[in-house]
């Protein structure tokens, strides 16, 4: 089986937990951080939102360097908004994905900012870490912030203590 229909099931679940989570955000707490070194909801929403571009350069391209990318910030407007990008995001990361052949997963992919490196390994290890351990990571910032502001947090691998999937 080629690694691209193996990872295509992972990506589908991650996606739809994460889509789930950003259906929950607050709108009315954009400012919300539950710590001053955190980052504040309508920073960390728009980021989560981002990272299925960043997965979509991890599959298209050989490296990428902050100090010369032309991503700008997501506005937060409202969920309905972070998960329409959401969606169009991840659905061009999954035609990537599936578009990319096993030869292409030991390719190098490098990370830099203004030439410094980032990342330096291989596009398995890139889209693993970079991408999708990221996307996961920050998707549960996302959970925290929704129990703190009394919102109804999704279940993700199993039952949540507010969505008990019939359990």
């Amino acid at each position: 089986m080629p690694i691209n229909e193996l990872l295509v099931t992972e990506f589908d679940e991650e996606i739809k937990k994460t889509r789930t989570m950003l259906e929950r955000v607050p709108e009315d707490k954009k400012d919300f951080t539950p710590h001053p070194k955190s980052m504040p909801l309508n920073k960390l929403a728009p980021h989560v939102v981002q990272l299925a571009g960043f997965g979509l350069t991890i599959l298209t391209t050989p490296e990428l360097d902050f100090a010369k990318s032309t991503i700008k910030p997501l506005p937060f407007e409202s969920a309905a908004q972070l998960v329409k990008a959401f969606d169009e995001g991840a659905a061009q990361v999954r035609t990537a994905l599936k578009k990319t052949p096993d030869e292409a997963w030991t390719e190098n992919w490098k990370l830099s900012f203004q030439g410094k490196p980032i990342f330096d390994g291989s596009r398995f290890l890139a889209y693993r870490q970079m991408f999708l351990n990221h996307l996961v990571h920050h998707r549960a910032q996302l959970g925290v912030y929704l129990r703190l502001n009394g919102k109804p947090v999704p279940a993700t691998y199993g039952p949540s203590a507010d969505d008990t999937m019939g359990f």
